[in-house]
């Protein structure tokens, strides 16, 4: 079977990606998961915040009352553990060390000075960079047309500023989530994940005290992703990758027939260990075995709302389907 696709532009010897963890943060790290048969590795977020920090604060000092309040005590605490220039380093290092396509990662929240960082990541040898874009709708002052322009403006300045391929990981929290996509799509970025997986709070009842919630997805999360995939892979002018949910073989090929080129891999490998990386690979080629498929591109996208039999399967139809199984 051949199991190679291409993501990006990028040539991947398969459609699993090592998303963007703690796995991927050092280059023992990321050679581990090119052994254990990752295509490509998105290494661990570097925030914008970290970024401006360090720029900043080498001139006239950073502000941190400009950002979130949270936001110090991570600065001061992770960028002693991972300075601006050691993410440089890093992306170098890798690609001395592996020849998997290696995916820079920047978590941000403004189109600001930050981009300027983005062609020091070019530069280090990056083969693309991946925007974990994380604007939430929670301030009242700002409606939602204003929080989709300032995706639109951080995706036009970093893509006249590099020649790498650029992709953005969304939420799925857009009043229009098609007509986004579409718009970001346009933009000129070359992929899409779906979906980012949000810092989740809990509350203790008896400390009275916000906590931590769940950190990793569980195979129930696919269900979301899984959709939007085959409603948007027909529309949208990039490449889609998956994201949350993708615990095993079945669900990998699960987002490839509904539209996606890629799906990123995280929470099994820490709960289960990097092995489940090759688990799935053979079940994929099982897969296509049994069903006399040669190649990936063969039925990706078999199943997207455009191409199934019963594209309202993916819409509203279904929803009364489903709540008339259990009256």
């Amino acid at each position: 079977m051949d199991l190679s696709i291409k993501y990006m532009g990028l040539s991947l010897k398969n459609p699993i990606i090592a998303a963007s963890s703690g796995l991927t943060s050092s280059v023992d790290g990321v050679e581990a998961l090119e052994k254990a048969g990752a295509a490509a590795v998105v290494l661990k977020s570097l925030f914008e915040e970290q970024i401006l920090f360090n720029y900043q604060s080498k001139l006239d000092g950073f502000n941190m009352e400009a950002i979130y309040p949270e936001a110090e005590e991570y600065i001061n605490h992770h960028s002693r553990l991972q300075d601006v220039e050691e993410y440089l380093t890093l992306i170098r290092d890798c690609k001395k060390r592996v020849k998997i396509p290696v995916i820079a990662s920047i978590n941000c929240i403004s189109a600001s000075e930050w981009i300027n960082f983005a062609l020091d990541i070019e530069q280090a040898g990056a083969d693309a960079i991946e925007l974990n874009l994380s604007i939430q709708p929670s301030d009242t002052q700002r409606h939602c047309g204003q929080i989709e322009e300032l995706y639109i403006e951080i995706l036009n300045d970093i893509i006249k500023k590099v020649k790498i391929p650029i992709s953005i990981k969304i939420s799925p929290y857009f009043s229009g989530l098609t007509k986004s996509a579409l718009r970001f799509s346009f933009t000129g970025i070359k992929g899409m994940v779906l979906f980012n997986r949000y810092y989740t709070p809990d509350i203790d009842i008896e400390k009275f005290q916000v906590i931590n919630g769940p950190i990793f997805s569980n195979p129930d999360d696919l269900n979301l992703p899984l959709r939007w995939i085959a409603l948007l892979s027909e529309r949208v002018v990039c490449d889609i990758a998956a994201s949350t949910g993708v615990h095993d073989g079945e669900a990998l090929v699960k987002v490839l027939l509904a539209g996606a080129k890629a799906a990123q891999v995280c929470s099994v490998l820490y709960q289960d260990g990097l092995d489940e990386i090759r688990t799935m690979l053979d079940f994929l080629e099982d897969y296509m075995e049994r069903h006399s498929f040669t190649t990936v591109a063969e039925f990706t996208g078999k199943m997207s709302m455009r191409k199934t039999e019963n594209p309202a399967a993916f819409e509203r139809v279904q929803f009364m389907k489903y709540f008339a199984e259990i009256e």
